[in-house]
């Protein structure tokens, strides 16, 4: 999701992006003037039915737009994976929306889950702290892996003969023994239940980089562990990767995916309680 190097200006995509974040804060016409026709290919008929004219944008949609009106850093997403978290947030925000990665995006992520519960997790505090210098508002917090994309395959190989990885026994919360498990998050991850998980990070395209590993694990054992109704959407980017691929197969499950857009895969996880999952021994 981070990107350090500045982006080309991408006018197209910007326009896209002002369009989405107009919509979700269903401000008035004046900011939909030449935008509806794009607006309609991404959202459609029906979300654009339902506005309120008497709805007022909250700050942080308004601020999203001025941002992206006036700046040439524009999401790292294309316009079609976009589309796909939006039209899960129209229906489910407010919600719970948790991401793994802080970048240029996050300011939209967090305009189109207007009242609802925003948190960003990423790994390096300085680049936290430059990213809430200019946007104070979001929420994130700094998180620190254990694991190296270098040791995906051996991970892989051997969490089956721990039992605290086990789909039956894994926690996250204290479980220093399963490695793949993200044991020190803020108390708000574990505690809240996420209608939506989002990992576009950490880094993995360097051997000492943390990898994805942890947070799509994790992501499942969040999913499955739900107490409340409905299913949990989780979205992983770069899908590309040979790691991010071999790690949402065993633990994210095919059976659960539901859309695949560009770098994009979607899944809709049920909890543990409500659907079978595996043989008790694995993930899928």
């Amino acid at each position: 999701m981070k990107n350090r190097s500045p982006f080309s200006e991408r006018p197209g995509f910007l326009a896209v992006t002002l369009v989405l974040l107009i919509g979700a804060a269903l401000a008035i016409s004046s900011f939909c003037q030449g935008g509806t026709s794009v607006f309609y290919s991404i959202a459609g008929p029906t979300f654009l039915r339902a506005v309120d004219n008497n709805y007022s944008p909250v700050a942080i949609q308004i601020q999203a737009i001025l941002h992206y009106a006036t700046s040439r850093q524009t999401p790292q997403q294309s316009r079609n994976e976009i589309g796909v978290s939006f039209q899960v947030l129209k229906s489910r925000a407010p919600c719970n929306f948790l991401v793994f990665g802080l970048g240029f995006d996050s300011l939209m992520w967090a305009s189109l889950n207007p009242r609802g519960t925003t948190l960003f997790l990423e790994e390096d505090p300085k680049w936290v702290q430059s990213v809430l210098k200019d946007a104070p508002q979001l929420r994130a917090q700094t998180v620190r892996y254990r694991t190296h994309l270098k040791e995906a395959d051996q991970l892989l190989s051997s969490y089956r003969s721990k039992r605290s990885c086990s789909p039956s026994e894994a926690v996250l919360r204290g479980n220093t023994e399963c490695r793949l498990a993200l044991d020190n998050l803020p108390d708000e991850v574990y505690d809240k239940e996420w209608d939506l998980i989002m990992i576009d990070a950490p880094r993995g395209y360097f051997p000492e980089a943390p990898g994805r590993m942890g947070a799509i694990f994790s992501a499942a054992v969040m999913a499955r562990r739900r107490q409340g109704s409905g299913v949990t959407h989780v979205f992983l980017h770069d899908v590309n990767r040979k790691v991010e691929k071999a790690f949402a197969n065993e633990f994210l499950c095919r059976k659960f995916l539901v859309k695949a857009v560009g770098r994009l895969w979607h899944f809709e996880i049920p909890s543990s309680a409500n659907a079978t999952h595996g043989d008790g021994s694995r993930f899928c």
